[in-house]
């Protein structure tokens, strides 16, 4: 990560899309084990660290709760998903339906945080060359 004010929404732009990508192949071997009798889905966590490291401070500017996020607040954690649950006799409780959409979201996801992160540097070569 880069270490200035300018890069504080690159920075977490590039957190998520890491966990995108991550979140990318945890469904995929959702996918591939969805006839593994006892397998139990996994998910990441990232939505969930982003929340809770912007919300600790209620009364300031997005630009202020940004900028004082670090590195270490914004872990995704593969977890297991429902573990106690499944509709199948089996143990599993993989459901490729639902697999594939997440699947097909996650990648929506993915290419709109390149999209962001790619919009960021444009704004920030803009800035450069007007200087």
């Amino acid at each position: 990560m880069i270490n200035s004010n300018v890069f504080d929404y690159i920075n977490v732009l590039d957190k998520a899309a890491d966990a995108s990508w991550t979140r990318n192949e945890v469904i995929s071997n959702n996918i591939a084990n969805v006839n593994t009798p006892g397998y139990k889905r996994q998910d990441l966590n990232f939505e969930a660290e982003l929340e809770r490291a912007l919300g600790h401070s209620k009364y300031r500017s997005m630009d202020q709760k940004v900028g004082d996020l670090k590195d270490k607040h914004l872990k995704a954690r593969v977890v297991n998903d429902y573990s106690n649950f499944s509709y199948r006799t089996d143990g599993n409780n993989v459901d490729i339906d639902t697999e594939n959409v997440t699947l097909a979201a996650n990648q929506l996801k993915y290419q709109g945080l390149m999209e962001g992160i790619k919009s960021e540097f444009k704004n920030l070569q803009m800035v450069t060359k007007s200087s």
